[in-house]
């Protein structure tokens, strides 16, 4: 999903990254190089599986490291992309209908079944939606507000949609155990419409909440070269004397 975003075609520059404003992508991506060597090496659920669904988190992560000079975006983005990519490992090594998180909720409040795939469908709503709002405040003429809110809320939520027909796909192409563990339903037979509606309420919960701190980091990303920063986010200018 990550990766998906950062390809849209950049038409302006008006930061560029540097080593020094690098540290903390660089310490995010040290340690996730550390936990994803650790639990890739012999993961309960199968090297497959955890590739699948990994694999789309380390897709982004080199989108943006690719990007970082010409598009270096806000430390808020790369922080959960960070925290989006670990909750992802977790369930890719146990698989997210067997993961001792969620076997502990399981037993600990009465669910009927491990909750753990729905706390990573609200992650997929999360966490991107701070990703999306970014690209949309700096590659657009959007401006804060209702309709700005209401484009990220849609894209989340058509993310989450396609993250369906990816599983549903791969379930048809991969026989055995491994496609079902990616589907992960479950057997709720309203699994699937649970999963997209979490990730718009994920995506809802995030503008709500971290809207304001999201700001305020592309903003610092921005004092950089004040002058260069898109309307939605430079301050307006003074009035003539």
């Amino acid at each position: 999903m990550y990766a998906a975003l950062a390809m849209i075609p950049l038409n302006i520059q008006p930061v560029r990254g540097t080593l020094q404003n690098a540290r903390l992508p660089l310490t995010l991506l040290a340690v996730l190089s550390v936990v994803c060597i650790a639990t890739v090496i012999s993961p309960p659920a199968g090297r497959f599986n955890w590739l699948l669904e990994v694999g789309p988190g380390l897709a982004g992560i080199a989108v943006l490291l690719a990007i970082y000079k010409r598009f270096p975006m806000s430390h808020v983005v790369y922080v959960c992309v960070f925290l989006h990519v670990l909750i992802l490992v977790y369930g890719g090594f146990y698989t997210y209908a067997k993961t001792p998180l969620g076997d502990w909720a399981k037993e600990a409040f009465g669910f009927s079944r491990n909750h753990y795939d729905r706390i990573g469908h609200i992650a997929l709503g999360f966490f991107p939606a701070l990703t999306i709002r970014e690209v949309l405040l700096r590659r657009t003429p959007l401006q804060r507000g209702g309709w700005l809110a209401f484009i990220v809320v849609n894209i989340a939520l058509s993310i989450g949609a396609f993250w369906e027909l990816l599983e549903w796909w791969t379930t048809l192409l991969v026989a055995g155990d491994v496609g079902e563990a990616f589907l992960g339903s479950q057997g709720d037979i309203w699994d699937a419409q649970w999963d997209m509606f979490l990730a718009m309420v994920g995506a809802i919960v995030s503008l709500l909440v971290l809207g304001r701190l999201h700001d305020r980091s592309m903003a610092a990303l921005f004092a950089r070269a004040p002058a260069q920063a898109p309307p939605a986010l430079s301050a307006p200018p003074p009035h003539a004397a």
